[in-house]
């Protein structure tokens, strides 16, 4: 297998990742809604796998076959710009965030965890979601030159 062909398998394997992730995230909240604290660590630790996994394996697919320009022109070229510029920088801004969210959860400062949480959870669940949406733009609808 050829680095462009192992590139192009890992991509949906990296959307499934985020579709992983994004379950986790609505599950993780559900259950904390709930009470069921040991089941939410549960969820939010897939949550954090599944998002760990798909850097890995996008800066592999990245290393391999570098960057696809994207097919669509016209307002779905905007769209999918402004749906992937938006992913890049809030998946930047979400890792630390989430670092620091283990770390107080770990350490049993639940206040400081539930006032995090609030602003990270949508942030996390929005960069999950819009890598999904990027992954169908770009490879499933419109294909890439």
């Amino acid at each position: 297998m050829d680095a462009e062909a192992l590139g192009n398998l890992l991509a949906p394997v990296n959307a499934g990742l985020n579709l992983t992730s994004t379950v986790a995230l609505l599950t993780g909240w559900t259950l904390i809604r709930r009470g069921r604290r040991d089941a939410h660590r549960a969820a939010m630790l897939t949550a954090v796998a599944a998002s760990t996994l798909f850097l890995v394996f996008y800066l592999t697919r990245f290393y391999l076959t570098g960057t696809h320009e994207f097919a669509g022109t016209g307002i779905a070229r905007t769209v999918y710009l402004t749906i992937l510029f938006s992913h890049m920088i809030l998946a930047v801004v979400v890792v630390p965030l989430v670092l620091r969210l283990l770390y107080l959860a770990f350490h049993g400062r639940d206040g400081e965890h539930r006032r995090l949480a609030r602003w990270t959870f949508p942030i996390w669940l929005y960069v999950s979601v819009t890598g999904f949406v990027v992954y169908l733009l770009l490879y499933q609808i419109y294909g890439y030159r």
